[in-house]
């Protein structure tokens, strides 16, 4: 049992239909449909009364909003206390995946680090689902995460996006793909790839280019930040978004260079975001990491 699956049933019972439900927690209706029908599951009770008319919760739902109720009001206390003992620590805490780190994350600590000088930053490198979890759980103050066209934004966590950018091709310059203005699908795939593993939103945004095709040969690594390394070392090429490249050390070094996607689909980009939790409250070093970053995203689409 999950706490967010207790807080949409509460959502749906309070707005009265899966619809509203759905618009105000920023679901689509077939995600919190299954999302209420594994807690029926998990609890053995119909929580809700399904009919051609519409959906509304059922009496042994009522039954239990009380105590529903009482389990997230225990939450809310649990994560206000937790709030008040971070107000006095000296340490923030980033999540971030590895295709979102060096050209806006580096420059973001150096200046958080000139203002909050006796202020540590632990910086996380963790796939996004895990991200979700320690920023709900308390563990993070904030998340840098990426998301397609298209994707489902968290209900339970602010986001505010930092950077838009395109998928492209991360080259070696010496690569014979380097002397193409724009390299396609099929041009990629007669090289070796590098490819991030499941988890990631690079390894969904190649698995829907590729369309089930399959490179010569292809490696398979745990984010961006290895990936641009096995690619400076002459291993292959990758795909990443434009931001996580662009402006990277081994690009100003001319070890790494890159080129538009030939073939790439259109109206598909990746969004970077920082995230952070919606309920309790920040200490001032979050907030001031969160406006920094701001600021450097804005810097860096200059």
């Amino acid at each position: 049992m999950r706490i967010e699956q207790l807080e949409y049933l509460q959502t749906v019972a309070r707005l009265g239909s899966l619809r509203r439900a759905a618009e105000a927690l920023h679901l689509s209706q077939p995600a919190l449909s299954e999302t209420v029908r594994n807690l029926e599951r998990e609890l053995g009770v119909d929580l809700l009364d399904r009919h051609r008319s519409g959906t509304r919760t059922s009496d042994a739902g009522r039954e239990l909003l009380p105590h529903i109720a009482a389990v997230l009001e225990a939450v809310d206390r649990l994560r206000q206390a937790a709030d008040h003992q971070h107000q006095v620590s000296r340490m923030v805490r980033l999540g971030t995946v590895h295709a979102a780190t060096v050209p806006l994350l580096v420059p973001a600590v150096q200046d958080f680090r000139a203002a909050h000088p006796q202020t540590q930053v632990e910086v996380v490198t963790a796939q996004q689902v895990d991200i979700h979890r320690m920023l709900a759980e308390g563990s993070l103050d904030l998340g840098l995460v990426n998301y397609l066209t298209g994707d489902d934004l968290p209900p339970d966590l602010d986001s505010t996006q930092l950077l838009r950018g395109r998928p492209v091709v991360c080259l070696h310059p010496g690569s014979p793909l380097a002397a193409h203005s724009a390299v396609s699908t099929d041009a990629l795939l007669r090289e070796p790839l590098i490819v991030m593993r499941a988890g990631y939103v690079m390894h969904r945004y190649i698995h829907r280019l590729l369309r089930g095709r399959t490179p010569v040969f292809s490696y398979s690594t745990d984010g961006a930040e290895m990936g641009k390394l096995m690619v400076a070392e002459g291993l292959g090429a990758t795909v990443l978004p434009d931001f996580s490249v662009i402006g990277d050390p081994l690009e100003r070094h001319g070890v790494i260079t890159w080129r538009p996607l030939a073939d790439a689909e259109k109206d598909t980009e990746v969004v970077m975001a920082a995230e952070r939790r919606r309920s309790g409250s920040s200490a001032r070093a979050v907030h001031d990491l969160h406006d920094i970053l701001l600021d450097r995203a804005r810097l860096y689409r200059r």
